[in-house]
């Protein structure tokens, strides 16, 4: 049975967020894309963690989790349907060359604003803060490896890992490496015809009923329904065309 995993709201509009305020880590089930307009907060997340400020942008996919710290001062925030023209994109963070426009259109059609997004989304080159974000970026190439020697050759103390990557990143190295192990999953799984087997063989799950279970505990549902709704989509498609 799939688990029933509880979702954080991104409402889509402009969005104050208090001086000092903290949203621990939690997990949005819908794509999204969001423009610093006022202010500043610093997001850490699946796809690293980001210091930001007026005119960034940070794009946002499907089941991805993160935690926010905003300023002293808060921010405020658009928040934008991701456009079908980036949903493939790998740079995550980027600038926006005229966010009040932006706003201006989002007024009146917040379609329109997320396909101008696009055309003003300029990607800004991922750089590491400090040693949680190398082990974070070494997590998400998806290899398996092991903590105690990665500590030992970054001279982090062992017992001091876990304990510094939750307060970067809230939560430990583990959760957030089964996290994207499963969001890689859960892509694979919709992104093509792969039997479901090689893929949790290819990503290092123990078996397929291991790669089910995460599935299920990340997104509500395990990966035959999600592989037999994308093929009731692409059928869909097809007889329209």
């Amino acid at each position: 049975m799939a688990s029933d995993p509880s979702f954080a709201d991104a409402p889509l509009g402009l969005l104050r967020h208090g001086p000092g305020e903290l949203r621990d880590r939690h997990c949005h089930d819908g794509a999204f894309v969001a423009v610093v307009l006022e202010g500043g907060y610093q997001e850490a997340g699946d796809e690293g963690r980001w210091n930001v400020g007026p005119g960034d942008a940070l794009v946002h996919h499907a089941f991805e989790s993160h935690l926010d710290r905003f300023e002293a001062k808060g921010a405020r925030v658009l928040v934008l349907d991701l456009p079908a023209s980036l949903a493939g994109v790998a740079q995550v963070r980027g600038r926006v060359t005229d966010p009040d426009m932006l706003v201006r259109v989002a007024e009146r059609d917040g379609t329109a604003a997320s396909a101008l997004f696009a055309e003003m989304f300029v990607a800004v080159p991922r750089s590491e803060l400090d040693w949680p974000d190398l082990l974070a970026s070494d997590l998400r190439r998806g290899e398996p490896f092991a903590l105690a020697p990665w500590a030992e050759q970054m001279g982090v103390r062992a017992e001091t890992l876990s304990r510094g990557f939750r307060a970067a990143y809230g939560c430990t190295p583990n959760t957030y490496r089964a996290d994207l192990r499963a969001r890689a999953a859960f892509s694979a799984v919709r992104a093509g015809e792969e039997a479901l087997a090689d893929i949790a063989h290819r990503l290092h799950f123990t078996d397929q009923a291991h790669m089910t279970r995460a599935v299920a505990a990340l997104t509500g549902a395990p990966p035959g329904r999600w592989r037999r709704g994308q093929m009731d989509t692409r059928r869909g498609r097809q007889t329209a065309s």
